[in-house]
């Protein structure tokens, strides 16, 4: 650098002036927060949030800003920005786990979760299993959180997951991760089948795993195992012993007696389904559960699933990112790796992750943020495509995409849940596409209902009964419908229109932002443009709109162009300031409100 440069750049420092380097590109994510744009820009936060204030841009230090942001703070210092290849989806990743080649596939244990009915003993079962005493550690003898455990048999290891209910087990599940292998079903011989009973069945079922039946309690007096094969065969799983195929192993988790039964029946089954992986890649695997422990911060229970987890990898899961610090087994041992198949608890995400999350190694400690905060803004708004409404089945038959309609059914009484359940199969005769109701039951609409419907993109019908206590926002939040019916022929009526393609749509209007007119402009030929800054939501070009002036509507049309100071944008969202022309109208007037709002079919 010259003599005369360094004059220039000291003046311009004193003049509060950002240093420029006009040859530098800069690569950019899609999203990044503001102390990240200044270390990439080798500036100080202070000074990177001064130069989008002189543009109109209040942001705090923390704030997270999309790359046109960004571009415009980076052009303040001279440098040039494009805008980075998006990192690889931990979707995609995920499902490249089943395309291995053969000859990179190893043996790996299999993951056998626990199911069944409070009570009924399946946590006493995995404490004789593991030795331990995890029962006379939780709360009223009751397991208050999912665990996964490793044992060994002749050699061999089995993972077991330890689950609150079935309802933790589809949570998983509906996330779109596969983690069990085989589903282990615990019935008390003195209690029989119960409805939490139905229910496990009906979430193994639709996970399509194969199912054990064990059994338990064969040391009381009250035992009754061959009622509780007859109330099996009526729910067609038919016993070995009484000509099927199901297994079904009696046993006491008290005792002991059985359990080696079953230990080897889950080692036969899962040598015949000859479960491998490629344990050389890099590892992919599942939030089983996650914690904040005040001394070690975020911990999550990961089980990998192909690859082999290090201690030092990057990772991402779901909008959770960080380094593994350090790995540790059940009993806190710490480990060098998690092996495909094997459980451990891991410490180093940045946040909490979510029960389900799938959990990858990325190249980087960038492209891991990256991924994380793309994931966060989509938790954020919501992914309304994911919504599975009747009309969208619908469409799905139209489209040939589906021969079935999935339903989770729950009446008032018994009585009613048969007859339902009865007219659906006879509408379901000789028809190229079905009606399948994988849960029927009689009571509220519980969560369990609405997790066993999301995670097997199904809607639940509800006739005559309510909400339990959180499952309507459980329903929101996993874009679940739940249609509910007073009468049964109109029940049949929409599923039989449904089944043929038929339903005529409903529509209602939801607004998807606001903006306010401050400042009006007149463009070329003619056109006049409303400089707005957005209270609320979002405005997206393609969207249509209306303009409001006190109580009255000016006009309804779409949006010609949107502008971010000279861009042509997208979208712009929450708190920024924006130019609209909007289609066939100029008679703007300041404090005017431009509402944006799209139409959606409800059934």
């Amino acid at each position: 650098m010259t003599t005369e440069q360094r004059t220039a750049g000291t003046r311009r420092a004193r003049r509060g002036e950002p240093r420029r380097n006009p040859n530098r590109v800069l690569t950019l994510p899609e999203t990044l927060t503001v102390k990240e744009l200044a270390q990439l820009l080798d500036q100080s936060d202070v000074d990177v949030i001064k130069q989008l204030m002189r543009h109109g841009i209040m942001v705090s230090v923390n704030q997270v800003v999309d790359h046109q942001v960004a571009a415009v703070a980076a052009a303040a210092y001279g440098t040039r920005t494009r805008l980075a290849e998006p990192a690889e989806d931990t979707a995609a990743i995920t499902a490249s786990v089943g395309r291995e080649r053969d000859e990179l596939l190893r043996p790996r244990p299999p993951v056998v979760t626990i199911l069944g009915h409070v009570d009924h003993g399946k946590t006493s079962l995995l404490d004789y299993i593991r030795n331990t005493s995890v029962v006379d550690k939780e709360a009223g003898g009751i397991t208050q959180h999912i665990g996964a455990y490793q044992v060994e048999r002749d050699g061999q290891p089995i993972t077991f997951l330890d689950t609150p209910g079935h309802a933790a087990f589809t949570a998983i599940r509906s996330r779109g991760a596969r983690v069990t292998d085989i589903a282990v079903l615990v019935v008390a011989a003195d209690d029989g089948i119960m409805p939490q009973t139905d229910e496990a069945i009906s979430h193994a079922q639709a996970a399509e795993v194969p199912i054990v039946v064990a059994i338990n309690k064969m040391d009381l007096p009250g035992a009754q195992p061959e009622v509780v094969k007859r109330q099996l065969s009526e729910r067609n799983l038919l016993v070995e012993d009484w000509g099927g195929e199901v297994i079904a192993v009696p046993l006491s988790a008290q005792t002991g007696d059985g359990v080696d039964d079953l230990l080897e029946n889950l080692s036969v089954l899962a040598e015949i389904m000859e479960l491998k992986a490629n344990p050389d890649r890099e590892a992919a695997g599942v939030i089983v559960e996650a914690t904040l422990d005040r001394r070690r911060g975020p911990t999550a229970t990961v089980l990998v699933q192909a690859g082999t987890l290090h201690v030092g990898d990057h990772i991402v899961a779901g909008a959770a990112s960080g380094r593994v610090r350090a790995i540790h087994d059940e009993n806190g041992a710490p480990l060098d790796a998690i092996r495909p198949g094997s459980p451990g608890v891991i410490t180093g995400l940045n946040t909490t992750p979510e029960a389900g999350d799938i959990l990858q190694v990325m190249r980087d400690d960038r492209a891991a943020r990256q991924v994380a905060n793309r994931h966060g803004q989509r938790a954020a708004t919501g992914n309304l495509d994911t919504v599975l409404t009747l009309d969208s089945v619908v469409k799905q038959i139209d489209a040939g995409d589906i021969k079935e309609l999935v339903l989770v059914l729950k009446a008032d009484v018994q009585g009613s849940v048969e007859a339902v359940v009865h007219s659906l199969e006879k509408l379901s005769e000789g028809g190229d596409v079905k009606a399948r109701v994988i849960h029927a039951g009689s009571g509220s609409v519980s969560d369990s209902d609405i997790q066993l419907a999301a995670a097997s993109g199904g809607i639940v019908i509800a006739f005559n009964v309510g909400f339990e206590i959180g499952a309507e926002r459980t329903a929101e939040r996993l874009g679940v419908q739940v249609r509910n019916y007073q009468i049964i022929y109109r029940l049949l009526e929409d599923i039989e229109q449904a089944l043929q393609g038929m339903l005529e749509p409903e529509f209602h209007e939801v607004v998807v932002g606001r903006a306010e007119v401050r400042e009006i402009f007149d463009g070329r030929r003619g056109v006049r443009i409303a400089g707005c800054r957005i209270l609320d939501g979002r405005i997206v070009r393609q969207g249509s709109v209306r303009v409001m002036r006190a109580d009255q509507m000016m006009t309804e049309t779409g949006i010609g162009s949107l502008r971010h100071f000279r861009d042509e944008v997208n979208q712009a969202t929450a708190g920024t300031e924006c130019g609209i022309v909007l289609e066939g109208f100029n008679d703007y007037a300041e404090g005017d409100v431009i509402v944006a709002y799209r139409m959606e079919r409800v059934n």
